[in-house]
């Protein structure tokens, strides 16, 4: 059956969040990031930590009767986080979303759940955008000009990080994801037709958002304003991945620097491709 186009618009139930520094540590400390902005005394959240809060709203999109998503076929597409003021402990999230958009594609079907998180004293902390791609049951048509080799950019720099064998048990305790593609071999292999587990999309998100932030932001999260990413192929735990960054077309604007990043597996191929970061210039 397919997705309900006529469900865009929907808004779902809202809820709150009370944000904990055990929390905040607990997904840092799941995506090996050591910045002690994040893992101290107060942290403050990483970028990528606004899933925890905002996954009540793509849960209940991903559920929805009327939307009719087939969950078999969905994987996460692209994800787009905005980032407005820092989440710190004690901080209560007012959690609201909506589906924002359907789309019907060749190779399947694609629905964007918008989710913002707006803090106990009125202040939109942050937004995001999740996109979910819904397979279709033929192969994927190949775009024009597939086969031409793009011209490689000048990097601004580059990172190579391990994806621990542990990975994705962690990633699942803290971040409440616990889809068993990402912990049951057993269940990846027979229900879902993969090699073995696989580790969270939003995992190497925040893999290549803590490249960003030592490199771009000199550790400083309130610097990083966006980040957003296009999920291209799966990671396996103990793969090698290599974050490289450019600046992007027309640099700095503004007083913010937008840098375009890709992330390649161990084999050379992307797992995230079209990285966006869009960071706030140092005083």
């Amino acid at each position: 059956m397919a997705i309900n186009t006529g469900a865009v618009g929907r808004t779902y139930p809202s809820s709150t969040y009370l944000v904990t520094a055990e929390a905040i540590r607990a997904y840092a400390a799941a995506t090996n990031e050591d910045n002690p902005v994040f893992t101290g005394a107060d942290p403050v959240a990483p970028p990528a930590f606004p899933v925890v809060p905002g996954a009540s709203i793509l849960a209940a999109a991903l559920f929805d009767p009327e939307l009719g998503v087939n969950l078999a076929r969905l994987v996460h597409g692209e994800e787009d986080h905005r980032l407005h003021v820092p989440i710190r402990p004690g901080d209560q999230l007012a959690v609201a979303g909506s589906l924002e958009a359907v789309d019907i594609k060749e190779t399947g079907e694609t629905f964007t759940v918008y989710t913002s998180l707006t803090n106990q004293d009125g202040v939109l902390a942050a937004e995001l955008r999740s996109m979910m791609f819904v397979r279709g049951s033929g192969s994927r048509s190949r775009a024009a000009g597939a086969g031409e080799a793009a011209p490689q950019p000048e990097l601004a720099f580059s990172a190579v990080q391990k994806v621990d064998e542990d990975q994705t048990y962690r990633y699942a305790e803290a971040s409440g994801d616990h889809n068993p593609i990402h912990t049951d071999p057993e269940f990846a292999r027979n229900a879902a037709g993969l090699p073995g587990i696989i580790l969270h999309g939003m995992a190497t998100m925040a893999f290549a958002g803590k490249v960003i932030l030592d490199e771009a932001c000199a550790g400083d999260p309130a610097r990083l304003q966006r980040l957003k990413v296009r999920f291209s192929k799966p990671v396996f735990p103990g793969e090698t991945l290599t974050t490289r960054v450019w600046l992007a077309p027309g640099g700095a604007s503004g007083g913010v620097v937008t840098y375009e990043f890709e992330t390649l597996n161990t084999r050379g191929s992307a797992v995230l491709k079209n990285g966006i970061a869009e960071v706030r210039e140092g005083g």
